[in-house]
């Protein structure tokens, strides 16, 4: 698989589920993948996993605390959890998208798209080039024949 496919993969397991995570996560670290981009990746998707998990289960305390009370579910209070763990899924959800994105868009890919661009060049260069020499032949074979 491309390195690039395994850290989207990386990143939208992680962005599903903390379990899928910890499964691709742990199965990438058993193996040792000698890639460093790779251990970057999964990295990150840790550290971000374990933010937006700890900011759901503090939310989850909250509203759970506040449950104790009579008049929890008709006061500010769970507007406020309704609003805040709202808030938090949109944060998740364009973190996510935003690294995927980088992903798509990274240095590393541009580096491949620039490498296959100069390759082209010099392939046009070259029939160019070659083209040229075959024409300059055939302009000195008639000068050649014409004496």
């Amino acid at each position: 698989m491309n390195k690039m496919w395994k850290k989207i993969f990386i990143l939208l397991s992680a962005y599903l589920s903390a379990i899928a995570f910890a499964v691709i996560g742990g199965i990438l670290w058993y193996k040792k993948d000698e890639d460093e981009e790779i251990d970057k990746t999964l990295k990150l998707a840790l550290i971000v996993t374990l933010i937006f998990t700890g900011i759901s289960a503090f939310l989850g305390i909250y509203n759970y605390i506040g449950g104790l009370w009579s008049d929890y579910y008709l006061s500010n209070a769970y507007e406020f959890y309704k609003v805040m763990t709202n808030l938090v899924n949109i944060a998740k959800i364009i973190t996510f998208a935003t690294l995927i994105i980088k992903e798509f868009v990274g240095p590393s890919n541009n580096k491949i798209i620039i490498k296959q661009t100069k390759n082209t060049q010099n392939q046009s260069s070259e029939n160019t080039s070659r083209k040229t020499l075959l024409l300059d032949n055939k302009n000195n074979d008639n000068k050649d024949d014409e004496n």
